[in-house]
């Protein structure tokens, strides 16, 4: 048996429970990981809170989450070179990481490299990915000047730090609190708000070639009045705006591979990326860990310890 996170309706985060259920046996090609981290992503509750029933449909009783880190523990036929006992970081499309243990195929898992952190392992793909597309949708390279929103949330954190690996310089907007963070990664913080248009362009001292929205609320239309042009703007969150001003959107189905979950995991044992990790919660505490992170003040990730 194990247990795995479920709600029965759409809900706010008191519709969460911790269910009883059968642990899975791996079918061909699979293989069932004991989940050691598990990220909480501000997707899911916008899932869970039916706002995207149209795009992400549920069947009820629906689990949730995608990242996980764990140890193989069995393996079903045609598994390729994985064994138990293997250390492991990957993703559920099932909704299914909130869990003891959860199932995936051998393309949606990679080893783990023993200087990787359960915690950080375990938040990889959504920010990670949604980052790395967003990156690759804009090109920064040495010469641009790089605008992110909600600069040192999950997917802002990292997106920063992988344009500025590329050359770029990188203006960061978040909260004041977070300055520092963003100054010690080499990104220059501004202060998201009223009067941050001036306050963008005074830190840019110059054109602003690029523009990754991670937050929504306006910012694409900010980036366009900035005079970024649309092919070089990337939201993963205002899919309105994207489709009205014809910008990118690319996210996670535009990284999600198991080379570019490895290439995240290099670039973070290496040092290359930091995935601030803010709270750490028991699996049982899953309403908690949704309840701070729905505020979206977070600095990086949230992460569930079954």
């Amino acid at each position: 048996m194990m247990k795995a996170v479920r709600y029965d309706h759409f809900g706010d985060v008191d519709v969460l429970y911790l269910a009883e259920l059968e642990r899975p046996v791996p079918g061909p090609g699979q293989v069932l990981v004991e989940v050691r981290a598990t990220a909480v992503n501000p997707g899911e509750g916008v899932i869970r809170l039916g706002l995207l029933a149209d795009k992400f449909p549920s069947t009820f009783p629906s689990g949730q989450g995608s990242d996980f880190a764990g140890v193989v523990v069995a393996t079903g036929p045609d598994a390729g070179s994985f064994e138990p006992g293997d250390e492991v970081f990957g993703y559920t499309h099932d909704r299914a990481g909130h869990a003891e243990f959860v199932l995936a195929p051998i393309d949606a898992v990679v080893a783990k490299p023993q200087a990787l952190s359960w915690n950080v392992a375990g938040s990889l793909y959504v920010a990670g990915t949604a980052a790395y597309a967003s990156v690759e949708a804009v090109g920064p390279g040495p010469g641009d000047v790089v605008v992110v929103s909600g600069a040192t949330g999950g997917v802002g954190s990292i997106a920063g730090q992988l344009a500025r690996h590329r050359g770029a310089t990188v203006i960061g907007l978040a909260s004041e609190r977070n300055h520092g963070w963003l100054t010690d990664h080499g990104i220059v913080p501004v202060a998201y708000g009223e009067g941050e248009a001036a306050r963008i362009q005074a830190a840019a001292d110059g054109p602003i070639t690029a523009f990754i929205d991670t937050y929504g609320h306006g910012y694409v239309d900010l980036a366009l009045d900035l005079g970024v042009a649309a092919e070089r703007i990337n939201t993963v969150i205002d899919f309105a705006a994207a489709g009205r001003h014809r910008v990118n959107a690319k996210g996670n189905e535009s990284a999600t591979s198991p080379e570019i979950l490895a290439e995240l995991g290099d670039l973070a044992t290496k040092g290359v990326i930091e995935v601030p990790i803010s709270a750490v919660y028991p699996l049982s505490e899953v309403a908690r860990a949704f309840q701070e992170v729905e505020k979206r003040h977070t600095l990086g990730k949230i992460v569930l310890q079954p």
